[in-house]
């Protein structure tokens, strides 16, 4: 009797049961994240659900980044896919709209009624502090991927920076920024690769 070989470390240890299970867990996505997905999302499918590892959400969430519409929504269809084809892609898409579509209609109701109201205004400010730290914590946490990337931390941290610098100081247009500066990214990327 041979003892089951270990699951590399660059694999995911499982991966969804079903279309039911991805639509379940997009929907525990949808349902948690208050301003954005991206955080809850790598806690779930990393950490909890390790359908992934970090390096592969990492890799998907930059080509989700580069692809047209909301990172999370493609996200959640390169994965279903992954998986299950495209009714996995279908079922983790219904999972991350279909509920929280009801919600937000719901809630516009309820906004366009009550907008003026001082209390209500203070509370959208602060859930918008809450979104931004989230996204901060969620970089934070994603960083130790840049050890095993071609770039290294140095190039990786740099480009960040940069990037940092041309849209949120200099205010430069996103598309040009992710045009441009990600041009000579993955220039830079590829000559590293070929060495």
């Amino acid at each position: 009797m041979t003892a089951p070989s270990p699951t590399p470390p660059s694999l995911p240890a499982a991966g969804p049961r079903s279309n039911a299970d991805l639509f379940r867990t997009f929907t525990r996505l949808a349902l948690q994240g208050f301003g954005g997905v991206l955080a809850v999302a790598q806690r779930e499918l990393v950490d909890y659900r390790r359908w992934l590892t970090r390096e592969q959400f990492v890799e998907m969430l930059a080509i989700s980044q580069v692809l047209p519409g909301p990172n999370i929504v493609n996200l959640s269809l390169m994965l279903g896919d992954r998986y299950f084809g495209l009714r996995g892609a279908a079922s983790a898409l219904a999972g991350l709209l279909a509920v929280p579509l009801v919600i937000v209609l719901a809630l516009a109701t309820l906004y366009a009624e009550f907008a003026s109201v001082p209390v209500v205004a203070g509370a959208l400010r602060g859930m918008g502090a809450v979104a931004a730290g989230l996204v901060i914590a969620t970089a934070v946490k994603l960083f130790s991927t840049l050890r095993n990337n071609r770039m290294g931390p140095v190039l990786g941290t740099g480009f960040a920076a940069l990037t940092f610098l041309l849209i949120a100081w200099l205010r430069w247009p996103l598309a040009w920024v992710v045009v441009g500066l990600g041009a000579v990214a993955v220039a830079v990327a590829w000559q590293k690769e070929a060495r």
